[in-house]
């Protein structure tokens, strides 16, 4: 991780931080090899080029899913991008291929439910989020298509998940090759439920962890040839087998001891234990209870799994009889004897708890006493009893106890490999590891040095692995990769393993001189290692030691490194226990080889542990590894807390530095082609256009000057540093862009002001000038007023002896108006009255322009008539004459042809005779002279005859031209008639109008002639007569019409009056569908039978309108006059009922509602604003069929679309950062839950304008209200449910349907002849 040295003034930058671990700021000014930078928390402060870091200001504010696509492959970019997003609930992200899964300390059900599941079944690897469903997928796809056994290693210290993440695993390879194992469960059920169990007796509580497994489990899941699971076994390693006699505090013993001394008052008394306290195994530590676990509950809760796993009820009784016998050995104290260097029982209460342990384990009591206080030696001359001090009798103790716990433990696991099956004929594994990781505590003992071993061994697996990989990358682009160091961590193991020469190595030997002490130990490390660079004495340390691991320094205490080393196999501890009483003890001892049963044999927990860890690497050696790191986010084990020194110290112990660090030694930075002119692209303006990507590439970094960089076949590969100095280069180009960006803007802001100061001055300048003009207007205003005054004083003066001639003048005025007043009212009365009769006589007059008309009307009918009946014997005699013309022309020309004929056998036949006569040459006068002139005359008179045909025939052809052309005039006059008698028909119309207003006016006339009938009963009478005559003339006018449409509709080409006879058997065999269906919907389907034969008669219907509607189709292409078919489906789909099509779209709707908003929270390439634009337009198509569509038809199909609408109008919308959560949730996305809108905000990017999404405070706001939903609601899921059925019930059918009685339908002739439907002819018979 090389720090780049192109860094300047503005770029954003990384450096340390004693309180955040690395904090970001923007350098500010650069003076030699020191930087001031201002962070983002408000400090200024000064640093090294060397220890700041380049930020990627481009990185999404949401994190990248694969940290290989990080601009900077660094520690403070690493930890920043997990950081965002597990701010986002995204707690998985992957490095290449290996997944990083940080604890969210809270339940998802959402991520790991058999939907989710069936998403990452078959997907392509990197192509959906993260997860640990797609290294599962993809290690089962190489079981697969490679036929190799895989593994999958989940690392991770206490505390990260890596017990939950294994159990997922599990979960999804038996859901991808699962089948049921015995009694209905599993494998992948039986291997959980023995998760309880393996928990009891191998986990305890730890600084870190209140569950920290102390025991490396792999399981191994077995496949046969099919890829389905055919058997699995759990694998235990490196049981920390000193945890049973010594436990620092705060930590606890096993979980086993709790329990049992938690355990209900029965089983209390029956295995004879009691408080925790009391017990010296138990007590080292003050620790005795963990927060939120009941022991006595978690002892129920065990015996139930040890039932589940298939130990019955006996073995039960054994194991913890087994347990509580240790409790109470670990009481079993000792004194000196009276014998030198012997020792004794040192108490009352040793004795008790000493025959305690003899009843428990049923052995014998002084038996038991004398392998602890004794040791036989075997010589040739026989054996010696030697007695042990003390010291040396409680080590015997401890050694028996750490080797009772360890038999036991094996026992339990072999049990539960019997109870899940094993499959001996298994072709390929997947193995699951789940072992603890690196640890680095205050105070470091033996046990920590054996962690530590395992994962050194583990990091080393692992960096061969990431060197394979990037290897397998440089082969596959096809670049020069030869001179890439390799990391690697060999030193440190060799300093601690290798034999002879290593840490364990000098212990065993320690151990096995009894003078040696810790102090001895320890010095004799500091003078074997003092020059090794892996190893160091502290200052002031007499027995620590420090060792420089991949994770660190880590200094351990040597002072029990001896006592927790010894593992002695005593023969009278073997010899005692295989002869318990008791076949449980007894099977856990069996007997030994003769030779070894004779002595006591000394043994290393140090070496056996080498020995099972070796045995492990070899079985991942034969396996295709993947890599799951677990990351514990803080210390207080809750959600929403991401402690970045906790964090890079995981990443550090768990190698994803380590892993960055090989690829840092290689190519840390690539970037496609297309990425790379996208973000460089502008240091070289005019190779952005070039064709050759490649060239275009190489072309930018050649000229900034890079050196080392490789160029692939689809990738850049750059060195450590230049990314930083391309972004330095960038930078100073974007800089001088804003500088002449800057220019310009000052500028235009200048010229701005200037413009207002001028503007301001001519402004001014206008005031002043309004001010001088405005006392000019005053005075002048003055001057007019004064002459208003005086000509306002002359004319009231004026006005008022005119007041009074006018007053005057009225009252004359007045007299004379009223009098012609009284003449007019008098005139008009009159005037009125003979309206009243000039009317009547005008009702005469347009009866006679009625008859007029009428008689118009039946002459240009007549006249039409005429006129067809002429054109039609016209071109009856034109036939008749074409005809004849024909037939005399075919007749000529048969004359012609008999004469050629005729002429051709007379040459024939003066051939013929000329060949037969004798060859004699003699010169003989023609005698047939007269023969040869008739034939020529002959020939002449046939010419003349085809000639005079021949002119005839062009006479035909001119009067068959001439007929044509006569016809045509005939078809433009008929043209002009039909137009007359529209203007005709409109006349009439404007003839009915005038009638109607008559007839409003005659209303009028009416209600007057009531007033004047008083006065005069003869007008009565003539207005009764006109209103008969109005009546009269209103039938007759509309007789006039009826007869104006007929003689329209005798103009029209009779031809407008056909139909074909397709189409009428079409619309005929409508209707009869129509009112068969009608029939049978009558009666109803109440029985299964009626049914069969409602759907069976429905179906026929709709096959024989279907063969109907093809053969009308095809029969009415060639006419354009027939009638118009609509072209609509459902126009043709009479039959089918319209609430199933309803149903049917409806389903079809909701079914693309769901797959579309699907995909939005699964996919982040489609939560773009291209993506939403692209589904708007589909939408609105979707929208407008609807429109068009009937509500018959269509129904509520649009309402079906409300969530991908919604999502939709999201991800369309401008400017989201101004939008408040109450506009998103109740405005604009109402349909949508919390956490589907916050999946999708968190997912949403601007791939066309590069705006940003919604504010922080609202993405805050909603992963509170998410956690909190999940928290209340676990099992609920952001993913709608796809259901694909049409919702069609038997009631909404039987409303479609009236009664019917089956028996009295005739069956259809089609069905009568299929035999299938015979059964209906026998119903209708009964």
């Amino acid at each position: 991780m090389g720090t780049p040295v192109n860094i300047i003034v503005g770029s954003h930058v990384w450096l340390e931080d004693p309180g955040e671990a690395w904090v970001d700021g923007v350098v500010t000014e650069i003076k030699g090899r020191d930087a001031t930078i201002a962070t983002t928390n408000g400090k200024t402060v000064v640093a090294s080029l060397g220890s700041i870091y380049p930020k990627d200001t481009e990185a999404p504010p949401s994190g990248v899913d694969d940290m290989t696509k990080l601009a900077y492959l660094h520690e403070p970019g690493v930890l920043h991008n997990l950081s965002c997003r597990y701010g986002l609930n995204e707690i998985y992200t992957y490095t290449g291929n290996i997944l990083i899964a940080v604890n969210p300390f809270q339940r998802l059900p959402h991520l790991y439910d058999v939907h989710m599941m069936d998403q990452y079944k078959g997907a392509t690897f990197g192509e959906l989020s993260p997860h640990l469903f797609a290294i599962a997928d993809a290690c089962y796809r190489a079981l697969i298509n490679d036929h190799g056994s895989q593994s999958i290693l989940v690392s991770g210290e206490s505390g990260a998940g890596k017990t939950e993440t294994t159990k997922m695993l599990m979960r999804y390879l038996a859901f991808m090759g699962g089948r049921s194992g015995t009694e209905g469960r599993t494998v992948e059920q039986q291997v959980l439920e023995s998760n309880p169990v393996l928990e009891a007796f191998g986990n305890a509580k730890t600084v870190k962890n209140n569950n920290s497994s102390r025991f490396g489990k792999f399981v191994e899941i077995q496949f046969d040839k099919y890829g389905k699971i055919s058997g699995a076994a759990v694998r235990t390693y490196l049981l920390e087998r000193s945890r049973v006699c010594q436990v620092s505090d705060p930590e606890r013993n096993y979980h086993c001891f709790y329990m049992l001394c938690n355990a209900p008052p029965e089983d209390v008394k029956r295995f004879k234990v009691e408080d925790p306290r009391s017990f010296h195994y138990l007590n080292q530590t003050n620790c005795y209870e963990v927060a939120n676990v009941d022991d006595a509950r978690e002892y129920i809760e065990t015996r139930n799994a040890m039932d589940i796993v298939g130990i019955d009820q006996d073995e039960q009784d054994a194991i913890f009889r087994v347990v509580a016998a240790i409790l109470h050995l670990g009481n079993v104290d000792f004194s000196k004897g009276k014998e030198i260097d012997s020792s004794k029982l040192r108490d009352d209460k040793s004795v008790h708890h000493l025959k305690t342990v003899a009843e428990l384990l049923m052995c014998d009591e002084k038996a038991l006493e004398d392998s602890l206080c004794q040791r036989v030696i075997v010589t040739p001359d026989g054996n010696i009893t030697k007695p042990l001090d003390p010291d040396s009798a409680a080590l015997s103790r401890d050694a028996l106890a750490k080797t009772v716990y360890s038999r036991l433990f094996d026992w339990i696991v072999d049990k539960i490999n019997n109870s899940i099956g094993q499959d001996p004929d298994a072709t390929n594994i997947i193995g699951v590891l789940d072992i603890y990781g690196f640890e680095s505590f205050k105070i470091n003992s033996f046990e920590q040095l054996c962690i530590n071993l395992t994962n050194e061994k583990l990091q080393q697996h692992f960096n061969q692995h990431v060197f394979k990989m990037e290897q397998e990358e440089y082969t596959r682009e096809e670049i020069d990769w030869s001179y890439v160091e390799f990391v690697d961590n060999q030193d440190v193991l060799d300093l601690i393993e290798k034999k002879p020469g290593g840490i364990i190595a000098l212990l065993d030997e320690a151990c096995m001189f009894p003078k040696s002490t810790y102090e001895t130990f320890a010095q004799k490390m500091y003078q074997t290692y003092k020059a090794h660079k892996r190893f160091s004495k502290p200052k002031l340390a007499r027995t620590a030691f420090t060792i420089n691991h991949y994770a660190g320094d880590v200094t351990y205490q040597a002072d029990q490194f001896l006592d927790k080393n010894k593992d002695y196999v005593v023969a009278e501890h073997q010899a005692l226990l295989n002869s318990s009483r008791c076949p449980f003890v007894a099977n856990l001892f069996p007997p030994l080889p003769e030779e070894t049963s004779k002595q006591s044999k000394f043994s290393s927990i140090g070496t056996r542990f080498k020995q099972q860890l070796q045995s492990l690497m070899e079985t991942l050696s034969t396996t295709e590894p993947h890599y799951i790191r677990c990351v514990k986010p803080n210390a207080v084990l809750k959600p929403g807390i991401f402690e970045n020194f906790n964090v890079l110290n995981q990443l550090r112990c768990g190698g994803v530095l380590e892993a960055i660090r090989i690829s840092c030694a290689g190519y840390p930075t690539k970037r496609t082609f297309d990425e790379f002119i996208d973000r460089f692209g502008m240091l070289a303006p005019e190779l952005v256009d070039s064709s050759d990507e490649k060239a275009a590439c190489a072309a930018i970094c050649d000229r900034m000057g890079l050196k080392g960089y490789q160029i692939g076949k689809t990738k850049v590969f750059l060195r450590a540093g230049q990314m930083a100095e391309l972004d330095a280069r960038r930078a100073e180009v974007l800089a001088n862009a804003a500088r002449l960006i800057q220019r310009r803007i000052k500028t235009h802001l200048m010229r701005k002001e200037f413009l207002n100061l001028r503007k301001a001055s001519v402004r001014s300048q206008k005031f002043w000038r309004a001010r001088l003009a405005r006392k000019l207007f005053e005075y002048m205003r003055r001057d007019a007023a004064s002459i208003r005054i005086q000509k306002h004083a002359r004319s009231h003066s004026a006005r008022k002896a005119y007041r009074q001639e006018y007053e005057s003048a009225i009252v004359i005025q007045t007299g004379l108006r009223a009098m012609a007043a009284r003449n007019e009212h008098r005139f008009r009365r009159e005037t009125k009255a003979s309206i009243i009769i000039q009317e009547a006589r005008e009702t005469g007059a347009l009866k006679e322009a009625k008859d007029k008309l009428e008689k118009r009307v039946e002459e240009l009918t007549w006249r039409l008539d005429v006129e067809k009946r002429l054109r039609t014997d016209l071109e009856e005699a034109k036939g008749q004459e074409i005809g004849k013309l024909q037939s005399a022309l075919q007749e000529m020309q048969e004359k012609i042809e008999e004469s050629h004929a005729a002429v051709v056998k007379e040459k024939e036949a003066a051939k013929l005779a000329i060949e037969q006569a004798p060859p004699k040459i003699v010169e003989v006068p023609v005698v047939d002279t007269e023969k040869v002139e008739e034939l020529t005359s002959r020939n002449k008179e046939l010419e003349d005859e085809l000639s005079t045909f021949r002119q005839k025939a062009e006479d035909l052809e001119n009067k068959l031209l001439e007929m044509q052309k006569r016809s045509d005039e005939l078809s433009h006059e008929t043209q002009e008639r039909e137009s007359k008698v529209n203007q005709i028909q409109e006349m009439i119309e404007r003839l009915e109008t005038s009638l109607s207003n008559m007839e409003s006016e005659n209303q009028v006339l009416r209600q007057q002639s009531l007033v004047v009938a008083s006065a005069d009963e003869d007008k009565s009478k003539q207005i009764e007569r006109l209103e008969s005559k109005i009546a009269i003339l209103e039938s007759e006018i509309q007789l006039l019409r009826s007869n104006s449409a007929l003689a329209v509709q005798a103009v029209v080409t009779p031809e407008m009056n056909q139909t074909s006879i397709m189409e009428n058997l079409i619309h005929k065999e409508i209707d009869n569908g129509h009112q068969l269906e009608e029939v049978k919907i009558v009666n109803g389907a109440e029985s299964s039978g009626e049914l069969a034969y409602w759907l069976s008669t429905t179906s026929t219907l709709l096959y024989l309108l279907q063969n109907t509607l093809k053969a009308s189709s095809s029969s009415s292409k060639g006419s354009n006059r027939s009638r118009t078919a609509t072209g609509s489906l459902f126009s043709r789909m009479v039959q089918v009922p319209p609430m199933i099509i309803k149903k049917t779209f409806s389903q079809v709707y909701a079914y693309l509602n769901v797959q579309l908003f699907n995909s939005l929270l699964l996919r982040r390439e489609c939560c773009s604003f291209s993506n939403g634009e692209f589904l708007k337009a589909g939408l609105q198509e979707l929208e407008q069929w609807c429109s068009r569509t009937t509500e018959e038809y269509a129904g509520a199909s649009w309402d079906e679309l409300q969530h991908i609408r919604q999502a939709v109008g999201f991800l369309v919308l401008h400017q989201k950062s101004h939008k408040t959560l109450e506009e998103i949730t109740n405005e604009l996305c109402p349909v949508l839950s919390i956490t589907q809108i916050y999946r999708i905000a968190t997912m949403f990017w601007d791939d066309k304008y590069g705006a940003q999404g919604l504010s922080q405070e609202v993405i805050g706001k909603m992963r509170t209200m998410t956690t909190d939903d999940s928290i209340t609601t676990p099992n609920s899921s952001f993913l709608l449910d796809d259901d694909s059925s049409i919702p069609i019930f038997l009631d909404d059918i039987a409303r479609l349907m009236l009664d019917i009685d089956p028996s009295d339908v005739e069956p259809p002739p089609l069905l009568r002849q299929n035999s299938q439907f015979h059964f209906l002819l026998q119903q209708h018979t009964d």
